[in-house]
């Protein structure tokens, strides 16, 4: 050990007190279904220099790498066997260049704490919708962020990383420098064959008019509401996302069908313009509506942080939906059979997104219909009932599927298809090109062999 991998923050398994080792193994993990998978050692970095030295340690002891950015993988990632866990929790950095307009910042930095800083100066990033997600892994799993269905992938915005690879050598990446490991940064997800130490964003114009409108169905109603906003969606403005929810709401014994627009303008009168079509078009029947309600992002975040509380269980999974399936009927047992009161079922338009091109990057698969399901319970008691529910439900969808998106993945649970064909083949060559003997942990499938071959991508 050199003198300064004995100045690490360090606590070892076995060494330190077991609620020291516990806190730092799985006190950042959002989800309390906690694994039972103890690294040997965490090491809690404050600076680069930390993220090098654990990788040199983990290289002398034997043992691999894992990551944590913001902790908030369904399933876990970085908690994992005979691994030297870098918590990267405590690494904060957010610089913004005013003669580039890029802003730098640390993976563990979140969608909400990049925008307080960008909003005083007029600018936006279109990361993770959930306060409390950190922008490592939301960007290395491609970024389905705000608007994404016509605004693009949240990695479409980044213009370049700083990595530690896993021999311990620091390298910036981009276009014209180090391209593989740029193109893989963005879609390899947990597969990402370094540990990303710093990336460089080219944030949007700020919007000053956040305006939302909304429509409640009787779940019974759900396929009609579902085709009503799976017809307008394709064509509707570029600066509306457009999401279809099946929940509980206090106000109603069953769970209901929430059709929501929220749109991102320049004045009352552009988002009005915008809203209007849904307004002119929503089917009869609803039990509630609003039409162009001011809103911001910062309330947005704090929705989304109540429909995903903290101290809770969680259990999701996703797919992308085939655009010749009848997505309605395909999707109504998952919408309207709920386990649980907090549990909900998402659909997330992706067109005119998905009709594009993409840029030449490892992100490479998807649908106009993102469908995900987030099952959420308080007491361990619950674990069958709610994870089976999930399994029997996504069993049934998963043939109307083209594929899954990393990101509320779990691949213990389903492996099935992530990437296009070449772009698949090209992220495994690039990650047995730069972690040869598999030193960074990678993608947990059942029982954590996958090793240097990663996932096989196949439906």
């Amino acid at each position: 050990m050199t003198i300064t991998q004995a100045l690490l923050p360090i606590t070892r398994r076995g060494e330190a007190p077991k609620e020291e080792y516990e806190r730092a193994r799985v006190g950042r993990v959002f989800n309390q279904r906690r694994p039972e998978r103890y690294p040997t050692a965490v090491v809690e970095a404050t600076e680069e220099e930390h993220i090098v030295e654990a990788v040199k340690l983990a290289q002398q002891e034997g043992a691999r790498i894992s990551i944590r950015s913001g902790g908030h993988s369904w399933a876990a990632w970085s908690v994992r066997d005979n691994a030297v866990l870098i918590d990267l929790g405590k690494y904060k950095e957010i610089e913004f260049n005013e003669s580039t307009g890029i802003v730098a910042v640390s993976p563990s930095t979140t969608g909400r704490q990049l925008n307080d800083v960008l909003r005083k100066k007029g600018l936006l990033f279109p990361g993770g919708h959930c306060p409390d997600v950190g922008l490592g892994g939301f960007l290395l799993q491609g970024g389905m962020g705000w608007v994404c269905k016509s605004w693009g992938w949240a990695c479409q915005y980044v213009t370049a990383i700083d990595v530690v690879t896993a021999e311990g050598k620091r390298l910036h990446c981009d276009e014209k420098e180090n391209q593989d490991l740029f193109w893989a940064a963005r879609g390899a997800g947990p597969g990402f064959p370094a540990v990303v130490t710093r990336f460089y964003l080219k944030p949007k114009s700020l919007p000053t008019h956040v305006r939302t409108s909304g429509y409640v169905f009787p779940k019974e109603d759900f396929k009609k509401a579902q085709n009503w906003v799976q017809k307008i969606s394709p064509t509707f403005d570029n600066d509306t996302e457009i999401v279809c929810v099946g929940l509980f709401m206090p106000d109603y014994e069953e769970s209901v069908v929430i059709v929501s627009f929220t749109t991102f303008k320049s004045s009352d009168a552009e988002s009005m313009e915008a809203l209007q079509p849904a307004e002119d078009s929503v089917p009869r029947g609803y039990l509630q509506r609003w039409f162009n309600r001011p809103t911001t992002l910062q309330k947005e975040y704090e929705m989304q942080a109540r429909a995903n509380p903290d101290g809770h269980r969680y259990c999701a999974d996703n797919v992308f939906v085939n655009n010749d399936s009848d997505v309605a009927s395909t999707l109504e047992e998952s919408f309207t059979t709920l386990p649980s009161r907090k549990s909900f079922a998402l659909w997330f338009a992706m067109a005119p997104t998905s009709q594009r091109p993409l840029p030449d990057m490892a992100v490479s698969l998807q649908s106009d219909h993102y469908f995900a399901l987030y099952t959420i319970w308080e007491d361990a008691k619950d674990d069958e009932r709610c994870q089976s529910w999930v399994k029997g439900v996504m069993g049934r969808i998963a043939p109307h599927s083209v594929g899954q998106y990393l990101g509320d993945s779990d691949f213990q649970v389903r492996n099935t298809k992530y990437w296009g064909e070449e772009q698949g083949k090209k992220l495994m060559e690039v990650r047995k090109k730069w972690d040869p003997q598999g030193r960074i942990c990678g993608y947990l499938d059942e029982g954590d062999t996958s090793g240097v071959n990663g996932l096989a991508n196949n439906l």
